[in-house]
């Protein structure tokens, strides 16, 4: 199924799950819940979305499109997985009561 889809379709499939599992799954079983442990947690998401789209694209000389400039897999993910991550986790910050020490 995902050879069938375009590189940045690829890419995005890979952010996407990596994000879902890590605020439906992850995130809530964090006890207690903290905003800065959230984050250093962010850290080991964001790198198994490197790892995995690196592990796909890495050495292929793959472009990808981000409207505006076309750039590689690495600044795709870390760009799109901001864009996606930021209203999901303001959105989980304010459903679980969360502050941000």
């Amino acid at each position: 199924m995902l050879s069938s889809l375009s590189p940045e379709g690829q890419a995005l499939v890979t952010v996407i799950t990596c994000l879902a599992v890590a605020y439906f799954m992850l995130y809530p079983a964090l006890r207690p819940r903290h905003a800065s442990r959230m984050a250093l947690y962010d850290v080991g998401v964001t790198g198994m979305m490197l790892l995995i789209n690196s592990w796909l694209f890495w050495g292929t000389g793959t472009r990808f499109s981000l409207w505006l400039f076309d750039t590689n897999w690495a600044v795709f993910t870390i760009v799109t997985a901001l864009i996606i991550e930021t209203p999901l986790m303001l959105w989980y910050v304010r459903r679980h009561g969360m502050n941000w020490d």
